[in-house]
């Protein structure tokens, strides 16, 4: 990491820690709102923006994540953030149930079933499975979390937790790109034919980002359900899978797109408020002259280059500095 970019990164981190200190509690609940979205999309960016997945039931894993820290929560006494792995683990488990027989689609046709996942859970909830999802008005009297005695009560106490949970999620994510795992899903999503016949287990490496995104996204729930304390089916609708799914296309697959995404998807419509009318019109309006202009999405992510082995830099006259691309990076 280069000296500009850490001072780079230092300085959004001041930014951050200080923005609460300048805004009424309104706005610093919108960006409370920005931080939980921001986490989802980069969830869901393992699967849409580095495996290259058309996936928009990621709702669906959300709210799997948020009932499980509500059930625990409000019927056994668990502890808000305790629950939050096992929640994790709940939307992960049923990821890896529903995603292994449809791994093997592509395109529109896995779109079209994961769209049929989030409205088949939103109607399960609904329901009042065995008993324990409170049907159509949900699960109330989920209590505030506590964090080494200190109880997370407030706008701003949520602000510095959700956005710790970002940062953090950034650095796992960064780390994630740059792994085998991440590179194999990288070839998965230029051509998966051609990852297959070098060797990638296409199949598994797909079903292993499904997994992964689940379970950060269900943890995602935990946060939410404790800032709410109150949560319904109708919080997890098939609107809130298309607002994630827009947020990684538009900001390109990257993890500084998706920041960049939820904040101009989530945050900016909050400053247009009295034009409400209009904010779904500008909306598509968007997504149509970003489709046109810009299909790549707003800040895609970086190539990626590779020093090339000793012994091919002598066969083809490389000089040391030689080095080769292949896809895409944060």
């Amino acid at each position: 990491m280069t000296v500009s970019r850490t001072t780079s990164y230092a300085g959004i981190a001041v930014v951050v820690a200080v923005l609460p200190l300048l805004l009424d509690p309104y706005w610093t609940d919108v960006f409370v709102s920005i931080g939980l979205y921001s986490v989802l999309a980069l969830s869901l960016n393992i699967i849409l923006g580095q495996a290259g997945l058309f996936h928009m039931g990621h709702a669906a894993f959300y709210a799997v994540g948020a009932y499980v820290t509500a059930i625990a929560n409000t019927m056994w006494g668990v502890p808000v953030l305790w629950a939050m792995p096992f929640a994790g683990l709940g939307a992960a488990l049923f990821a890896m149930v529903v995603a292994r027989p449809i791994i093997h689609l592509r395109g529109d046709y896995l779109l079209i079933v994961t769209i049929g996942i989030v409205e088949i859970v939103r109607i399960a909830l609904i329901n009042n499975v065995f008993g324990l999802t409170g049907g159509a008005n949900g699960i109330f009297g989920i209590s505030r979390p506590m964090l080494f005695g200190f109880k997370i009560a407030k706008p701003v106490h949520f602000y510095y937790l959700v956005w710790a949970y970002v940062a953090c999620s950034i650095l796992l994510f960064r780390r994630l790109e740059n792994s085998r795992f991440g590179r194999a899903l990288n070839y998965i999503k230029e051509d998966d034919t051609a990852a297959e016949g070098s060797g990638v287990n296409t199949a598994s490496y797909k079903l292993w980002a499904f997994v992964l995104g689940a379970f950060w996204a269900g943890m995602t729930g935990t946060i939410y359900a404790a800032k709410m304390t109150i949560i319904s089916p109708e919080s997890f609708s098939f609107w809130e899978s298309v607002v994630l799914f827009a947020i990684v296309i538009l900001g390109g697959g990257s993890n500084r797109g998706v920041l960049l995404g939820a904040f101009l998807l989530i945050g900016l419509p909050e400053f247009f408020r009295e034009f409400a009318s209009a904010r779904m019109l500008a909306f598509g309006l968007a997504m149509v002259v970003m489709m046109i202009f810009r299909p790549q999405g707003m800040l895609p992510p970086m190539p990626r280059f590779y020093k090339l082995p000793e012994r091919i830099r002598c066969i083809t006259g490389k000089g040391g500095d030689a080095a080769a691309q292949a896809g895409g990076g944060a």
